[in-house]
């Protein structure tokens, strides 16, 4: 006897997955609002706590400073950029942090915190292992050169038009500025500058190290 043929299958339909989510940290569209909200909360949080420590603290709040090699304060690395020496100190590094901040979120509020991270922990961090004992770094300025250096490595690393161009007029408009990275003033963390810039650098080869449209061992032919 023949066993019967098996009974025939539906054709079933194709299915699909729903598309990942874009990530935070991908490139897209300038981000302008996002930009701007997170720059203002940025600005407003560092003179809040300026307000708060000269009026409440009595400028008390400096101690959580980098002090370099001084043991147990490493986590100090996250609360020195947004510390200041007075409202002199802060109202010098208010509108390039601004500038600079904002240049850096339109390209994301993901990729703008990431930057802020490394930044504060990289560059902090090798103020804190490298920088001169018995002093106290704090102050904005790390995250200044941080950004800066940032925009300048995305040009680097992208070289489309848009990154070249915004990291031209970062160059125009702060580029003098490098020249703090050299030892000069005693009273000036020269340190937290060059270790805030070359941590951008880093932030800027981590996020944007593979060129748009280039692939990993692609031939030209």
């Amino acid at each position: 006897m023949r066993s019967p043929p098996p009974p025939a299958r539906r054709p079933q339909a194709p299915r699909s997955r729903p598309a990942p989510g874009p990530s935070p940290l991908a490139p897209g569209r300038p981000q302008i609002g996002p930009a701007l909200w997170v720059t203002a909360g940025l600005i407003a949080a560092v003179w809040l706590q300026e307000i708060v420590d000269l009026l409440g603290f009595g400028g008390g709040l400096d101690v959580y400073g980098i002090e370099p090699r001084a043991p147990g304060t490493f986590w100090h690395v996250l609360t020195a950029p947004f510390l200041h020496y007075g409202f002199p100190h802060l109202i010098a590094n208010t509108v390039p942090l601004a500038v600079l901040a904002f240049m850096s979120a339109v390209r994301g509020v993901g990729r703008f915190l990431a930057v802020t991270l490394v930044v504060a922990v990289v560059g902090g961090g090798l103020v804190w292992l490298l920088g001169r004992g018995g002093s106290v770094h704090l102050g904005a300025s790390e995250l200044i050169f941080g950004y800066l250096a940032y925009l300048l490595g995305v040009g680097w690393w992208e070289r489309t038009p848009a990154a070249i161009g915004v990291a031209v007029v970062a160059a125009v408009l702060y580029g003098g500025i490098l020249w703090g990275v050299l030892p000069g003033n005693p009273a000036v963390s020269w340190e937290a500058h060059l270790f805030g810039f070359l941590a951008g650098l880093l932030a800027a080869a981590l996020l944007h190290g593979r060129r748009p449209g280039k692939m990993a061992g692609g031939k030209r032919g």
